[in-house]
């Protein structure tokens, strides 16, 4: 079992007492997911009130922020495990679940993009706008190679790496108040989500080349 699959496991652990209480009370895994969207818009709300009021070089509201980022990162595992344990999944779920989830990227992205921006690190913003298109591509291709009947789940900069790698970054940042500690890990997202796009690109390819071959 891989390390991603492994932490996981131990979270679906941790958060099962809690799922179990979901479920008890009648919350339905699309509450849940709207919930974690709720909370992302928060977060964003906060970046952007940070760009527009806090003194250039006081991190502290990026910090809050990346703390509300990673909560909401929580609902995206509650709502899968409330709609698998409570015997609720759908395939409108499925759907609301990821247009959901990429709702909160874009939103997050922005956040912290307008936040850059803003308080006049133009160049650093640019990590976070490659990084969106990264995220985007990697869900889309995904999604469309799913759509031609191959599975594309691979790579390492899948979005629950983006949530905690971008959502650490903002918190270090905050703690520490220093810009570098979110710019790199924003940068690291920026460069694996654009890899992982194209190693999906290229096993479709593959995938495709063998059933084109397979026709002949």
């Amino acid at each position: 079992m891989k390390a991603r699959d492994k932490a996981q496991q131990i979270i679906y652990k941790i958060i099962h007492p809690v799922v179990r209480g979901m479920i008890k009370i009648g919350i339905t895994p699309n509450f849940v997911t709207a919930s974690g969207l709720f909370f992302t818009v928060i977060a964003c709300a906060i970046l952007i009130y940070g760009a527009i009021n806090a003194e250039r070089g006081d991190f502290s509201l990026v910090g809050w922020a990346g703390a509300i980022i990673l909560f909401a990162g929580l609902f995206d595992m509650l709502d899968g495990q409330v709609a698998r344990l409570g015997k609720m999944s759908s395939r409108y779920g499925a759907l609301f679940d990821s247009v959901l989830d990429r709702y909160s990227e874009l939103i997050v992205l922005f956040g912290i993009c307008y936040y850059l921006i803003l308080q006049g690190y133009f160049f650093s913003s640019l990590f976070g706008f490659v990084a969106l298109i990264g995220s985007m591509m990697v869900s889309y291709i995904r999604a469309r190679a799913e759509g031609l009947g191959i599975e594309c789940k691979g790579g390492f900069m899948q979005r629950p790496e983006r949530v905690v790698i971008i959502s650490l970054g903002a918190i270090g940042c905050g703690i520490f108040n220093h810009l570098l500690v979110l710019v790199i890990p924003l940068a690291i997202v920026a460069v694996f989500s654009n890899v992982t796009a194209v190693g999906r690109l290229n096993h479709c390819r593959k995938a495709l080349a063998i059933e084109d071959k397979g026709k002949e």
